[in-house]
């Protein structure tokens, strides 16, 4: 009889704070996931309003605009499924109304395997230690366990909206850095990663050297996999929640 745990992976659930986190953390295994086969939605839990570096652009107009650069990006690679739920950038917190918007795309989605951000403060890291990052995290790890396989949790998507309780086998964290236990070779999908990444003019046009250094952190976790120099790779830290 097969362990459970070798049960083939069919979607994949990639919950990040804002529009470009998935491209910076994970572009390059999303990349080789879709190519085999799986299904890759995203929840993007803001529109990135508070991002964007061109004083010339309205405020207001940034949230639409990050919103249709992410699904350009997503379209680089392999994803249409992209919902956003529209929560304000930079004030994000872990409340009860989060878990729940959380858990109610993991039980339309059902997910093999979902991808998470760090959800503590890495003290070596500031973009890891996005409080919004961190927020995103921790409610999408409340959203597995307990909420979204608990049935008499958030009942009213059960009751309004028909979607029953689901658990999710396995997680994969992000910005885990030296926690990192798993890495996948990304050196195939690396120029659909900068490709993706710079679907994101609004925050990459101005980056002359993006992609020296995502080059740079591709190659210093290849080198912690142990893979052959000039490889390129993403880590994570791989968490059994079934």
């Amino acid at each position: 009889m097969a362990d459970e745990r070798e049960q083939p992976v069919r979607r994949v659930l990639v919950v990040v704070a804002h529009p470009d986190d998935v491209d910076f953390g994970s572009a390059g295994t999303i990349a080789t996931w879709t190519d085999a086969g799986l299904e890759v939605s995203y929840c993007i839990v803001t529109d990135g309003d508070a991002g964007g570096v061109d004083p010339e652009v309205p405020r207001s107009a940034i949230g639409v605009i990050r919103q249709d650069e992410q699904r350009k990006a997503a379209a680089i690679l392999g994803v249409t499924d992209v919902e956003f739920l529209g929560y304000p950038d930079g004030r994000l917190m872990v409340s009860f109304e989060l878990r729940r918007d959380i858990t109610r795309v993991i039980r339309r989605t059902r997910p093999d395997r979902m991808v998470v951000p760090f959800p503590h403060r890495d003290l070596q890291s500031v973009y890891s230690s996005h409080p919004d990052h961190q927020a995103a995290g921790e409610a999408a790890l409340c959203a597995v366990y307990p909420d979204a396989r608990n049935p008499f949790a958030h009942p009213e998507l059960l009751a309004e909206e028909g979607l029953e309780a689901h658990t999710v086998p396995e997680v994969w964290v992000m910005g885990a850095h030296d926690r990192a236990d798993h890495y996948v070779d990304i050196t195939d999908t690396f120029d659909r990663k900068i490709a993706a990444l710079r679907a994101h003019a609004s925050q990459t046009a101005h980056m002359t050297t993006l992609e020296k250094r995502m080059r740079g952190w591709g190659s210093l976790q290849a080198q912690a996999a142990g893979l052959p120099a000039g490889r390129l790779a993403e880590g994570y830290l791989v968490l059994d929640t079934r």
